[in-house]
């Protein structure tokens, strides 16, 4: 771990009024294009099941004929409009109903193209799916921003740190080996400065606030974070600082995301007020307009929340994160 107290890469105020802290079109069309491009490589496996399915239905000639081929039974299903989980609650006769209901209702009807018919409806409820995945992209997004450029903060000042993936329990060293996409896996992270040892935790539960909270930064170590005993998260002393995370770049969106932060930031001060602490709380947010700006501008200078940030304005993300850091 790194001993020495981290300086301050960022010592000027960035944010000097509200419209600093406004989104500009040219963040919010990047936005955008990073999303559609995301989606894209979603449907990736819905389009290659799709080609797939299209090339087994080929081999037959009638509608009909598609029911004695077994290895097409869950393709045609997904087509009669049943979902993944909805398959564990209906019998195989059920099954059997639904499919000759889409062979009779829609692919006979299609004639000859009753397979292209075939692989428009398996689409179309694959497109259910893929809608589900696409609603928290704008979210993941943000969060690998986030993380990405809170670990580009340590390097940069050359501090050691370990993390901890989403689906493990094991602590990584810091290396060029495992830092391939940890942006993607990053669950946990922690590190020492000058005033002791720090861990960040992303998307989990407060107790003492009884909410998930999207950013917890604690004064403590890593062996202090426990599953089946009680956790540095139960001690209410340990925080040092809370915050949102909204990641969705549609401005249409962003009163909704803020008044939904607000009120989560407002629930933890009021929390953390009843047992006479005051941890700093923070925003970071893609689609900030101007009503919103200026609510957050307010807030910084009455020292509502302690730090904010616009997420595609890379000087104020990276100032919240060198700010984090030496907390």
């Amino acid at each position: 771990m790194y001993l020495s107290m981290a300086k301050k890469i960022i010592k000027d105020i960035l944010i000097k009024n509200a419209n600093d802290l406004l989104t500009p079109h040219d963040k919010t069309r990047a936005g955008f294009i990073a999303l559609a491009l995301e989606k894209n490589y979603l449907a990736i496996p819905y389009v290659e099941e799709a080609k797939t399915l299209k090339s087994l239905a080929s081999r037959v000639k009638r509608p009909e004929e598609l029911l004695e081929i077994n290895d097409l039974k869950v393709g045609l299903l997904t087509a009669s409009g049943l979902s993944e989980k909805s398959l564990n609650h209906l019998t195989e006769k059920d099954k059997i109903i639904s499919i000759k209901g889409l062979i009779k209702e829609f692919l006979e009807p299609a004639g000859p193209r009753f397979v292209d018919e075939l692989v428009y409806r398996y689409l179309l409820t694959k497109g259910d799916s893929l809608g589900g995945k696409a609603r928290n992209l704008a979210g993941l997004l943000g969060e690998r921003k986030f993380i990405r450029s809170l670990l580009s903060v340590l390097n940069i000042a050359g501090i050691d740190y370990q993390w901890q993936a989403n689906d493990a329990s094991t602590w990584f060293e810091k290396s060029e080996e495992n830092n391939n996409e940890i942006e993607k896996r990053m669950k946990t992270l922690c590190w020492k400065n000058s005033k002791g040892n720090r861990l960040l935790i992303m998307n989990t539960n407060v107790p003492i606030v009884n909410k998930n909270v999207d950013v917890s930064v604690l004064n403590g170590l890593k062996e202090e974070l426990k599953i089946n005993k009680p956790s540095i998260t139960h001690k209410p002393e340990k925080y040092l600082a809370l915050g949102e995370l909204k990641g969705g770049i549609d401005p249409a969106g962003a009163d909704e995301h803020w008044k939904t932060a607000n009120s989560a930031l407002s629930r933890i001060r009021t929390s953390f007020n009843q047992k006479q602490l005051k941890p700093k709380t923070f925003f970071i947010g893609a689609a900030v307009e101007k009503s919103m700006a200026e609510e957050l501008f307010k807030q910084l200078k009455s020292k509502t929340i302690n730090n904010t940030a616009n997420l595609t304005n890379d000087d104020q993300l990276t100032a919240v994160c060198n700010w984090i850091i030496n907390l």
